[in-house]
This record gives structure tokens, C-alpha cells and sequence, in this order.
């Protein structure tokens, strides 16, 4: 299970299981696979698609091991004071206004301004299995500053699915749904002794409970996922995250990844592309680059004089390339964004491919002549994170999204 939970071995799968997904949707056995994602699984008050049940159900796994690592960074880690969040927290910021602002120049005329949020979102997993093949012996300062702006960026992300794609949620659905999470985490508290496999079990029941209540009352399914890891006990969640990682890496995301991008490519000349299509692919790795290096700027100036110089600009240029890689989160936001056209979402699927393969090569680039330059610099080892580590098992963060 080891290798399931590195961070090259989560962005590997992700990329190999859209790039399976896009081949496979535009060869013959491609009606097919649409036709299964398009079938319906289930009964009674839900009965959803495969897609769905993957977009909807499974991935609120993954963003509970995403609300999981968020409040660890919170309470213990990276982020648990002000002086050490404003920094990356003004990065994220700019990381999120300015490729939304790029995405709005292409398509803010045109009837798509709705999916502004596409281009905003940082696959954390990617982003730092990137850093692991290419960065041998960069300083752990820089996958610190990476974690914080991921883990902040995805914080963001939560709030636009919860607020941006919520549309007159049943209040009373979600005060139940309130109820039952504060249950699970007062149950949570209580995991030890006898009593531990029967509160585990009604722990189980609660949680799923839970995510229908969420479901059912209009707002993002995966958004339980995320109250439930926020209430959570650290000791158990910490626990329960170690054993759902292999499982989100190795299963979870690569199946979201391959459904999301079973889309056929659209038969027609550049110029008959959508303006969401540009959009997303300039915001991607352009928006992202300068937003995210423009607010490391900024924010290094919160910093002590003596502190300022710790995060050099070409370091800081690299970590906004590694932050243009979109993915698990951004294919999640465009679903949501063109879910009334089957037509523009394809198009803003292979938009978020697209953009994220430029930032990954580009960031790969930067990434390699950064770790030369500091192997030079430092022929000694520098302590860094061990190469295995994960930081979240999005593999985005990692966190898609």
C-alpha cells in the first residue's frame, strides 16, 4: 500500500486514467462507456448516474481527507497562526481573483461567465508529485509554502462549491444534516475500548446519513464529506485518513479523473471553440502564474525584513506553475458550471487537460533547474520530505477541484 500513497504514484494515476478516459471516449467502444455513465444505480430517494455516484458519492471521500488535512494545518500545522497563514493565504487569494479575471476577459460576454471558478483550483496531489520527481534536494521551505497555498486554495474551492453551486437548498434538510455531523463528531470523541467497532459502525451510518441529507437538500453532495472531516477527532480522523489514502489514490480519483474526461473531442476549427474553452486553458497556466507570484510578492512583505528573501522570486514563479495545474477539482467545477450543456462542458473538460499539461511541463521545467541550481548551491543533502510523503491523498492537494 506504500506505493499507493506516494505522491508520484497519485499523480501518475490521475494523469494516466483522463488520459485513458479521453482516448477511450473517442474510439469505438467510447457510445458505450457514455452509455454506462449515463446509467442509472440506485433506488427509492436516490437513484443517480454512475457519473453522478462517482462525482457525487465517491469523491466526498476524498474531500473529507481533504477536510481532514485542512483542519490539521489549522489547528497544529502551517496555518494554526496569523503570522504564518498571511503570507500563502494572499498568494491563494490572487491565485483565485486573477485566473478568474482571465477566464471572464475570454468569456464574461458570452453567456459562460458561470464558470469563472474552473481555472481557480490547484490539484494538491499533482502539484507535489511534480515536486517529488523533479525537486531532489530542494529546501522543505518550498513544499511548506505549497502545502499552505494548496490547502488554502482549497479551502476557497469548498466555499465557491458550497455558495456558487447551490441553488434554494431545503434549510430544513440541512439542519438535520447539521444535527447528524454534530453527532458524528461527538461520537468520534468517544473511539476507544469495547465500545469502539459499534461506535465505528453508527459513525458509518451518520456519515452516510449525513451525505443524503446534504444531497437531498440541494447543496454539492461532497460538501458532507467536508463537515464530517471538520468535526472529526484529530486521533481517529488522523487514523481514518491513513487508511481511506490508498483507496482515494489508487481507486477514487483515477475513476473520477477517467469519467470526467470521457468526453468526445469536439470536430470542429479552433475558431468555433467556446470562449469558456480559452478561458480555462489561458487561466489555467497563465492566470494562475501571475496571480499566484503577484500575491507571494505582495504577501512576502508581511514577513520580517530578515525573513523576505527566504522564498526567492524564480522559487516563487515555480511554486504559481505548480499551481496552474487544475485537475481533480477544476474537472469537479466545470461538471458543475456547464452541467445544462453537454456540448460546452466536453469543451471545458479538455480545456482543464489542456491547461493543466501546459503547467505541468512548465512547472516540471522550472521545478528540475530550481533543484540544479540548489544542488549546486548545496552539494550536501538538505532536509527535505521524505519522497513517499503525502500530504493529502488526492492525490491535489492535493487537494483536484
Amino acid at each position: 500500500m506504500s506505493i499507493i500513497r506516494s505522491e508520484r504514484t497519485a499523480a501518475g494515476l490521475l494523469l494516466g486514467a483522463a488520459a485513458l478516459g479521453l482516448l477511450l471516449a473517442n474510439t469505438a467502444v467510447g457510445p458505450a462507456l457514455l452509455d454506462l455513465q449515463h446509467a442509472h444505480l440506485g433506488g427509492g430517494p436516490v437513484e443517480l448516474s454512475v457519473g453522478h455516484w462517482v462525482s457525487d458519492g465517491l469523491l466526498a471521500v476524498f474531500f473529507f481527507i481533504v477536510a481532514v488535512e485542512l483542519k490539521h494545518e489549522l489547528v497544529a500545522g502551517e496555518l494554526n497562526s496569523f503570522a504564518k497563514a498571511i503570507h500563502p493565504a494572499i498568494a491563494a487569494a490572487c491565485g483565485v481573483v486573477v485566473p478568474a479575471l482571465v477566464y471572464l476577459a475570454f468569456a464574461g460576454g458570452s453567456g459562460l461567465a458561470d464558470g469563472w471558478p474552473i481555472p481557480t483550483a490547484t490539484d494538491i496531489a499533482f502539484a507535489l508529485g511534480v515536486l517529488a520527481v523533479f525537486g531532489r534536494g530542494l529546501p522543505n521551505r518550498l513544499r511548506v509554502f505549497l502545502l499552505a497555498l494548496a490547502v488554502l486554495d482549497d479551502l476557497i474551492a469548498i466555499v465557491i462549491i458550497a455558495v456558487f453551486f447551490t441553488t434554494d437548498p431545503n434549510l430544513l434538510e440541512l439542519a438535520a444534516a447539521a444535527v447528524v455531523v454534530a453527532a458524528f463528531g461527538l461520537l468520534s470523541r468517544m473511539l476507544r475500548g469495547r465500545l469502539r467497532w459499534p461506535i465505528g459502525i453508527l459513525m458509518v451510518l451518520l456519515a452516510v446519513l449525513a451525505w443524503w441529507l446534504v444531497y437531498d437538500s440541494g447543496v454539492h453532495a461532497t460538501i458532507a464529506g467536508v463537515a464530517l472531516g471538520l468535526v472529526m477527532s484529530r486521533a481517529p480522523a488522523g487514523r481514518t485518513t491513513h487508511a481511506l489514502e490508498p483507496w482515494s489514490n489508487g481507486f477514487i480519483l483515477p475513476l473520477f479523473a477517467f469519467s470526467a474526461a470521457l468526453v468526445v473531442i469536439p470536430s470542429v476549427s479552433p475558431s468555433e471553440l467556446s470562449p469558456a474553452f480559452w478561458g480555462i486553458l489561458v487561466a489555467l497556466p497563465i492566470g494562475k502564474l501571475v496571480g499566484i507570484t503577484l500575491g507571494g510578492w505582495l504577501g512576502s512583505f508581511t514577513r520580517p525584513r530578515h525573513e523576505r528573501g527566504r522564498l526567492p522570486l524564480f522559487a516563487l514563479v515555480t511554486i504559481a506553475a505548480l499551481g496552474g495545474i487544475g485537475f481533480t477539482v477544476s474537472l469537479l467545477m466545470n461538471e458543475l458550471a456547464f452541467a445544462g450543456s453537454a456540448a460546452v462542458r466536453a469543451e471545458g473538460t479538455i480545456a482543464v487537460l489542456l491547461g493543466s499539461a501546459v503547467s505541468i511541463v512548465l512547472s516540471g521545467v522550472l521545478v528540475s533547474v530550481l533543484a540544479r541550481r540548489n544542488r549546486k548551491r548545496h552539494p550536501h543533502p538538505v532536509a527535505a520530505a521524505a519522497p513517499g510523503a503525502v500530504v493529502r491523498s488526492s492525490g491535489e492537494s492535493g487537494r483536484d477541484s
